[in-house]
């Protein structure tokens, strides 16, 4: 590479380097809000979000109420909590508005929640796809699969449906993730 530098300098070439391609991180995605409008995770940039494939009418449906107080303790701290809606596994409401009212008249859920999407198969929402393709990370194989994405942007960890979002590991996850 050296030697072809040099030689096109010489013969007054324009030297053309080829720029390796961008590595994708969990901030790089978007999602269509609920309510409409866009949530950017771009927006979170430099900070950990916790992103749950979540469904109203699921048996970890009370997981709500534990991902709301994991909004409350540690958003101020810096955590996206993000609810991302999908029927992939026949349990939500086909409607945003009837899927908003719902978590919060029932679980007073604040955090923001994005429109529903496919979490699984070729038409999951790009997030879900490269959060599964990255090392650690899986498909989600029930609602409320979590993944836990650093400040830098890079997968931390992937969490089956069955942990609960103020389990000990979650907790220590979450910690190490806002140090």
């Amino acid at each position: 590479m050296a030697e072809l530098s040099r030689r096109a300098m010489l013969a007054g070439l324009p030297l053309l380097i080829a720029a390796a391609p961008a590595r994708q991180t969990g901030h790089d995605f978007r999602f269509e809000a609920i309510e409409g409008g866009e949530i950017n995770l771009a927006d979170w940039r430099g900070k950990p979000m916790l992103v749950v494939n979540t469904a109203s009418f699921c048996g970890f449906a009370k997981q709500f109420e534990a991902l709301q107080a994991l909004h409350e303790r540690y958003g101020p701290r810096g955590l996206l909590v993000l609810g991302v809606p999908s029927n992939d596994f026949n349990q939500e409401n086909a409607d945003r508005n009837a899927i908003k009212d719902f978590c919060e008249s029932t679980w007073g859920v604040q955090f923001p929640m994005t429109a529903p999407v496919h979490v699984k198969g070729a038409a999951a929402h790009p997030f879900f796809a490269w959060a599964a393709a990255q090392p650690g990370g899986a498909v989600p194989r029930w609602n409320f699969f979590k993944f836990l994405v650093g400040r830098d942007g890079r997968l931390l960890h992937a969490f089956p449906s069955a942990t609960e979002p103020d389990s000990a590991s979650m907790r220590q996850a979450l910690g190490a993730a806002l140090a």
